[in-house]
C-alpha cells in the first residue's frame, strides 16, 4: 500500500493496466512509467477502425493467415476473424517466443507492438512487434490448409470444423451473424414480438409427411399413448401453428430458429436441418398485405447487410458468380412484380419444350419452372399468388372460387423459392370441414378454438434464411452457407 500511495493516479493506471509492479521498491513515477509499458488490448478490427492511433503500443491475438520470411526480419500476416483484412506484423527474429520455429502459418499467437505507418504498398498500419508468443503450434504440413491457396468450396466441406478459419467461410461466417441481426431488426422495429416456438412438436403443419419422430428409451410405437410425451412427438418443420395463436392476441409475431424435414434429398437447395424465418401478422383485408411485408422485408435485410458490411460481402462475392453483386441491387431497386398461378402456367406452357418437367395446370412449380418466371420478368423477384388449393397446406384460405388458395411464393433470381406465404382459413366452418374430411379434427381442436374465440383474418410466410443467404451472395451451394451442414447422408460432427 505504501508503494501505491507514493505513486501519482496516472501511473498507479498504468500498472493496474499491465497486472503487476514493478519488481524494485519505487518511489518516484517516472521511473515507474520507464520500467513498466502499458499495451492496449485491441481486436484486428479494431486496429484498421482506430483513428490517431500510430504510436501507440497494441497487444493483439490471432491465428498466422501468411508469412514471409527474410534474413533479418519477419513478416506476419494474422486475423482475428473480426474483419475480412489480415494486419501486417514486422518481427525480427529475437522477438519471437521460440526463433526457431519458423513454421507459423496456421499458429494462435499473441503479438505486442508499436502501431506504425507502413511503406508497404496495399495497407496504411503495420504493427512493429515487441514480442510474439505462439499461444497454439500448428504444423503447416499436416494442416489441411494451405497458405496462399484457394481452396474450392467443396474442399473445405471436408473439414466443417476448420473451415471458418479460411476468409472466404470466415466472411459468410460474419455475414451469417449479420444477416440475424438484420432480420431481427426489422421485425423488431415493425413492432413484431418475437416467439421460441418448440423444436419438439405433436402437429405437422406442413402434412407432407417428411418429419423426423422423436423417441424416448422404452417407448413403444404400437403401444397407443406408450409415449414418453404421451404422444407421438416430432422435429418441427414449421413454427406456423403456433405463432398464429401468438398473433392472435399479439397482433404481430415472429420466430427466427432451427426447423428440420426428413427429405432424402442432396441437391444444392436442401438441408435436413436449416433455419427459417416466419412472421404471422392479423387484421389482414388482402394477400397484399402479406406479399408487402414480405418485399419490404426483403429489401430491408438487403439494404442493412449491402450497407454495413461491404468488406465482407465483396469477399465472398468475388468467388462466386461475378457481377452478383450488381445484378442484386439492381433488380431490388425495382418494384416486385406479381403473377397468378394461372398466368404463370400459360406462361410456361408456351416453352414447354424448354423443360424437364411439363407444365400444366394443378402441379406445383419445378425449380426450373420457378426460374424462368422470374427471367421471364427481367430477373425481378416475382410473387406468385392463387395457387390450386389441393397442393397447398389445409391451413390456406379457400378463395371461394372452388380451386385456388389465397396463397404466394416469392420467385428470387438464382434460387427460385424463397419465401411462401398465404392467408389462414379464419373461418371455423370451413376450417372445420377440411379437417374433418382428412381425419384431423379432434388432433387439431386447439387449432380450431383459434376460430372459435375472437376469431379475426390473418396471414403470414415462411422463408428459408439460407436461401436469403444464398440470394444475397450468388453462393450456389446451401451447404456453404451455414457452419455445420446437416444433409441426408451426412452428419460431421
Amino acid at each position: 500500500m505504501a508503494l501505491r500511495r507514493s505513486l501519482t493516479d496516472s501511473c498507479v493506471g498504468c500498472l493496474s493496466r499491465c497486472g503487476s509492479f514493478p519488481r524494485l521498491f519505487v518511489r518516484d513515477c517516472s521511473f515507474a512509467r520507464r520500467t513498466c509499458t502499458s499495451f492496449s488490448k485491441s481486436s484486428v478490427a479494431s486496429i484498421f477502425s482506430g483513428k490517431g492511433d500510430i504510436g501507440k503500443n497494441i497487444e493483439t491475438k490471432a491465428w498466422v493467415k501468411g508469412q514471409r520470411v527474410h534474413k533479418d526480419v519477419m513478416f506476419l500476416d494474422i486475423n482475428d476473424g473480426s474483419c475480412s483484412r489480415n494486419l501486417q506484423v514486422v518481427a525480427k527474429p529475437h522477438v519471437i517466443q521460440d526463433s526457431s520455429k519458423h513454421q507459423l502459418y496456421g499458429s494462435s499467437v499473441e503479438v505486442k507492438g508499436q502501431l506504425v505507418e507502413s511503406k508497404s504498398k496495399g495497407q496504411d498500419i503495420e504493427l512493429q512487434a515487441s514480442s510474439v508468443n505462439i499461444t497454439g503450434p500448428c504444423n503447416p504440413e499436416s494442416y489441411p490448409f494451405k497458405a496462399k491457396t484457394r481452396h474450392p468450396a467443396e474442399y473445405t466441406r471436408q473439414f466443417p470444423h476448420l473451415r471458418s478459419r479460411t476468409p472466404n467461410f470466415a466472411a459468410l461466417t460474419r455475414l451469417r451473424s449479420s444477416v440475424t441481426a438484420a432480420v431481427h431488426a426489422f421485425f423488431q422495429d415493425q413492432g413484431y414480438v418475437n416467439v421460441h416456438t418448440p423444436i419438439l412438436t405433436a402437429s405437422d403443419c406442413e402434412g407432407a409427411g417428411e418429419m423426423f419422430s422423436v423417441r424416448a428409451p422404452g417407448d413403444n410405437d404400437e403401444t397407443e399413448g406408450d409415449h414418453f410425451f404421451g404422444v407421438p412427438v416430432h422435429l418441427t418443420v414449421s413454427g406456423q401453428l403456433q405463432l398464429e395463436a401468438v398473433a392472435c392476441s399479439h397482433s404481430k409475431a415472429y420466430t427466427f430458429g432451427p426447423t428440420f424435414r426428413a427429405e432424402k434429398s442432396r441437391t444444392r437447395r436442401h438441408l435436413a436441418e436449416f433455419y427459417m424465418v416466419e412472421a404471422e401478422l392479423a387484421f389482414t383485408q388482402s394477400l397484399g398485405d402479406i406479399t408487402q411485408v414480405m418485399e419490404e422485408f426483403v429489401k430491408s435485410v438487403a439494404d442493412s447487410v449491402y450497407t454495413r458490411c461491404s468488406e465482407d460481402v465483396q469477399c465472398v462475392t468475388d468467388q462466386n458468380v461475378k457481377g452478383h453483386l450488381d445484378e442484386v441491387q439492381r433488380v431490388l431497386a425495382k418494384p416486385f412484380q406479381t403473377l397468378s398461378y394461372t398466368d404463370a402456367i400459360s406462361i410456361l406452357e408456351k416453352h414447354q419444350d424448354e423443360f424437364q418437367f411439363p407444365p400444366s395446370w394443378g402441379i406445383d412449380l419445378q425449380t426450373e419452372h420457378e426460374r424462368f418466371l422470374v427471367q421471364h420478368c427481367d430477373g425481378v423477384p416475382v410473387f406468385v399468388t392463387d395457387f390450386p388449393a389441393e397442393i397447398k397446406p389445409f391451413y390456406s384460405r379457400d378463395n371461394g372460387d372452388g380451386r385456388t388458395a389465397a396463397a404466394v411464393d416469392l420467385l428470387v433470381p438464382g434460387v427460385g423459392e424463397l419465401i411462401g406465404g398465404s392467408l389462414r382459413e379464419e373461418r371455423l366452418e370451413v376450417l372445420q370441414h377440411r379437417l374433418q374430411g382428412m381425419g384431423l379434427e379432434d388432433e387439431y381442436q386447439w387449432y380450431l378454438d383459434l376460430r372459435r374465440f375472437g376469431s379475426v383474418p390473418h396471414g403470414g410466410f415462411g422463408l428459408g434464411f439460407e436461401r436469403l443467404l444464398q440470394f444475397l451472395l450468388g453462393v450456389e451451394h446451401i451447404q456453404d452457407v451455414i457452419p455445420f451442414p446437416r444433409l441426408f447422408g451426412s452428419c460431421k460432427m
